[in-house]
Formats: C-alpha cells, structure tokens, sequence
C-alpha cells in the first residue's frame, strides 16, 4: 500500500471516533470495520490485543474520565502503511488536560498495531 492510498485524516477520525464512543456494542462495530481481528494496542498506562480487549481498555478510560472527549490535534500523516497523529483529552467545552502522539500501522487501510505516547499529563490524571 503507497502513501496515495492512505486518508491519515480519515483513518485518524475513524480511531478518535472508537475513544469517543460509549455504547459498547456500537464501539465493537467500530472496531470490527476498522481495525483488523488481530489488532493491538499500547501505551505507558495500558495494553490490549484484539478488539474485545481494546474495547474493554476504551470503556476503561470513558469510566476514569467521564464527560471528556479526544478530539484530533493538527493534520495526521501517512507513510507507507505507517500513519502518525496527535490528539487531546479534556471535558467536553473546557480546556484539554491531556494530549499524545499516536502511531499505528495498517494492513489493508484497517488498523493493525497503535503505539501510544503521551505528551501532556497532568499531575494525578
């Protein structure tokens, strides 16, 4: 897969749209379209493998902080089957209280592997 295949912004929207999501069923569909059965995901707080798990680790994170929303920071770009992107957690209207850095892998445009960074963390978050 070349770079010209790949929509960073639409990819990166369809992963926001999975942290965002609160119903479990509908986060499981989410999941299943666009991320592949065998998908991963870690960052320095947490990792999960396959889509139960990664969904079960999201709900995690809604629990912990109820009423926030990621939302994308600046333009996602893609290299190869490789897309970078940053983003924002805050309370839905208020400032952001936590950002990172995101790189995930694809296979065949769907989501393979996501590696976490965070950049900004509050003290106690």
């Amino acid at each position: 897969m070349n770079t010209a295949t790949i929509d960073a912004t639409r990819v990166a929207e369809h992963y926001i749209a999975v942290w965002n999501e609160t119903d479990a069923e509908r986060r499981l569909r989410l999941l299943e379209t666009h991320w592949t059965e065998d998908a991963r995901y870690v960052d320095p707080l947490a990792q999960a493998s396959g889509r139960t798990q990664i969904s079960a680790l999201v709900g995690g994170v809604q629990q912990r902080f109820p009423g926030f929303r990621f939302a994308l920071k600046g333009q996602p770009d893609a290299h190869g089957d490789r897309l970078r992107f940053s983003w924002t957690l805050g309370p839905s209207g208020a400032e952001d209280l936590i950002e990172g850095t995101d790189f995930a892998q694809l296979e065949a445009g769907r989501l393979q592997s996501v590696t976490g960074f965070l950049d900004k963390v509050p003290v106690g978050a």
